[in-house]
Formats: structure tokens, sequence, C-alpha cells
């Protein structure tokens, strides 16, 4: 849950980059770090595991404005998307407020999105937390790669895969190129600040 500080005028959130192994969370947190170099207020810092890495920084959503005339910084994470990390996975999601869902749009990564998208649900129901009513986007990476004639998933059986049931904001993308990495983000922001503003009872 976003914390309010009231005295510092400052209301911080946080939103997680969550998917399966190698899928592109990192690339694309270091693409907005590299990208919007105006909007963020801290050094990365990187956490590396065993052939995996763990980023957050600070990110300051500028064009989204003021709250309540509250400055709104927000913590950008990943997490790890390798199954042996999943304590590492479900400590990050601590107090999430967002979360952006980078699905690997690589053919034989199929199975991997989707083992992703229910630990996540798993993850998240043991913090009381309802997959259906946070606010969630889906980013369907390395749509770039069909250029290279890598087969890749059609965006309508990402669709049915993943976001079936829960019908949120999607996004074809390629973290390596920047394509729908700012689009996904700001969806993300935007449905969390609406969230936070009802959660905490703010009319517009």
């Amino acid at each position: 849950m976003a914390i309010v500080n009231l005295k510092k005028r400052e209301i911080e959130c946080k939103i997680v980059y969550y998917g399966p192994g190698r899928c592109g969370k990192t690339t694309n947190l270091e693409y907005i770090y590299k990208s919007y170099k105006k909007q963020v207020r801290s050094e990365m810092v990187s956490i590396n595991t065993d052939g995996d890495r763990t980023l957050f920084f600070d990110f300051l959503p500028m064009e989204l404005g003021k709250m309540k005339g509250c400055e709104v910084r927000v913590h950008l994470y990943t997490v790890p998307g390798q199954v042996q990390y999943t304590s590492t996975r479900k400590l990050v999601l601590r107090g999430v407020d967002g979360i952006v869902f980078v699905a690997d749009s690589l053919e034989v990564r199929r199975e991997k999105n989707m083992l992703s998208l229910k630990d996540l649900h798993r993850n998240l129901k043991e913090y009381g937390l309802n997959i259906l009513k946070i606010p969630l986007v889906m980013q369907y990476n390395k749509r770039d790669l069909a250029k290279e004639g890598i087969p890749l998933l059609p965006i309508k059986q990402m669709e049915k895969d993943l976001n079936r049931q829960l019908k949120v904001p999607s996004f074809p993308g390629s973290a390596v190129t920047g394509e729908g990495v700012g689009k996904s983000l700001q969806a993300c922001l935007k449905l969390t600040l609406q969230h936070l503003k009802k959660e905490l009872n703010w009319d517009q």
C-alpha cells in the first residue's frame, strides 16, 4: 500500500515488473532509467543472483502532476524470474501498488509465461491481494525478434493464454528498442493512481 506523507507532501507507491526468467524485465527498467533521466530520482540498485537480477530505483512521473497537492514518487522494481527465486519474488511484491507483467513472446516460452502468471496470483493471494483488483498491465515483449525470423507467439494467442480472464490493458513491446515500454509504464501508473484515489477516498 502506498505511503502518504502529508508533512512532506509526498505519496510513495511501488510498481513491480513481474514475469518469467529472461523475459525482459531488467531491460525494461534499464531502458526507463536511461530514457527518462529527468524523472529518475536515485541511482539504480542492482542485486545480482545467479544468472538473474533484481533492480530498483526511484521515479518521479512528472507528467501525471500532483495528487491533492502531493508529489507522487514511484519505486520501480523488478523480480528475479527464475523458478528458484520464488521467496525473493514474494518479498519484492510486499507493499506493491501496481504491476507490469512482462510476458516473453518467444514460442518456446509460452508455458513459462503461464506458470509465472500463476506464481504472481499465488504470491499476491498470500498478501491478501486479488490479481483481478490490483492495478495490472501486460507487456508482450520481444516483438522486434519477428524481423529476425524467430518464431513468436501471435498476440491473439498471448491474450488468450494470459489475459482472457484478467482483461487488463496490454501492449506489444520491445524493451531493447523501447517500443511499448513507456506505454506500459504510463498505463500502470495511471491505473495505480486511480486505485489509490479510491483507496484513500480522494476525489479526482
